[in-house]
């Protein structure tokens, strides 16, 4: 472990660049994690689709196998020396790079999203680690991203990828019940109250990736919506925008998958709708420490959860 202060509250984005190469994904990382260590956060929240190109494509080929809530890295020993090393248990290199770096660092990682490989099928899934290296959330994205914008942006995600069927939540002291959404769950406010109303969820985050379409019409007004109807923080991370190759240009390295523009803008909403920190399109970390009084302050000075017509309506789980 390594020693740094670390303050309960302070949280950090990792807006990424994203390659076509893996490994490249990985190293760009596991540095914005130590970036983040180096400034206090106790929790830090990945992008989504970290490790691979956000393409329909190229889920299948960066897929991986990942753990379970309650799973963690053992130690074993080396046959070089006494050694040790971490057993992974086939796991892929993406969900073990994250278990590390939670442990070494000593902090609760978000872990943006990771295409998934399960039963002949594909999800695209965050997992939260804890300071010990324990996975305690796993949320497979329950909306998939099937659009199509006239003049704008079609993408469909089932194309490839299958939903998942579980909320999630998990806790942590000083911060209090989180709940975990990607990209598009962002859209459903139903999602959002069942964690905020049912769970007691007090900050809400969403790895998301955006486009040039959605992106600045809707990014900042679903994150502004999500906090006032929850009353609680919500926390997005994006990629960060890269420049499209241009195809002319003989002497540029051609891409295997087709090319996507993140919007960017990672970005901290507070209980009372205000951004109170984001960033441009660039690779970027956002820094910020939560003032977790301001969603009871909120609750209580507009208390809408007590105040429903269940006898109108009613918010039912499952």
């Amino acid at each position: 472990m390594v020693k740094q202060k670390q303050f309960d509250n302070r949280v950090a984005l990792l807006q990424i660049p994203v390659t076509e190469s893996k490994s490249t994904n990985l190293k760009t990382a596991s540095d914005y994690v130590q970036k983040a260590h180096d400034a206090g956060a106790k929790l830090i929240v990945l992008p989504e689709i970290w490790n691979s190109p956000y393409a329909t494509s190229a889920f299948g080929d960066y897929a991986e196998t990942l753990p379970n809530v309650g799973d963690k890295l053992n130690e074993v020993s080396s046959n070089e020396g006494g050694m040790s090393e971490l057993d992974g248990d086939g796991w892929g290199e993406s969900s073990r790079l994250l278990m590390t770096l939670a442990k070494k660092y000593n902090m609760y990682i978000v872990g943006g999203s990771i295409p998934e490989t399960r039963n002949n099928k594909i999800f695209n899934t965050c997992l939260v680690i804890n300071p010990a290296g324990e996975v305690v959330g796993k949320h497979r994205k329950v909306h998939l991203f099937d659009i199509d914008v006239p003049g704008g942006i079609r993408f469909k995600e089932s194309d490839t990828l299958t939903a998942g069927d579980d909320i999630t939540h998990f806790n942590v002291d000083g911060l209090g019940k989180i709940g975990i959404g990607i990209c598009y769950d962002i859209r459903f406010p139903e999602l959002a109250m069942l964690l905020t109303q049912h769970y007691d969820c007090k900050i809400l985050i969403y790895p998301g990736a955006f486009n040039l379409t959605t992106g600045p019409a809707h990014w900042e007004l679903l994150q502004r919506a999500r906090a006032v109807d929850g009353q609680c923080y919500v926390l997005t991370a994006s990629p960060a925008r890269i420049s499209q190759p241009n195809d002319d240009d003989e002497t540029a390295t051609k891409t295997k998958y087709p090319h996507y523009s993140a919007w960017g803008h990672s970005t901290v909403v507070s209980p009372w709708g205000e951004v109170i920190a984001t960033c441009d399109e660039n690779p970027a970390i956002v820094v910020t420490d939560l003032d977790m009084t301001k969603v009871e302050e909120m609750r209580t000075s507009i208390p809408t959860m007590k105040q429903k017509r269940n006898d109108l309506y009613r918010l039912v789980d499952g």
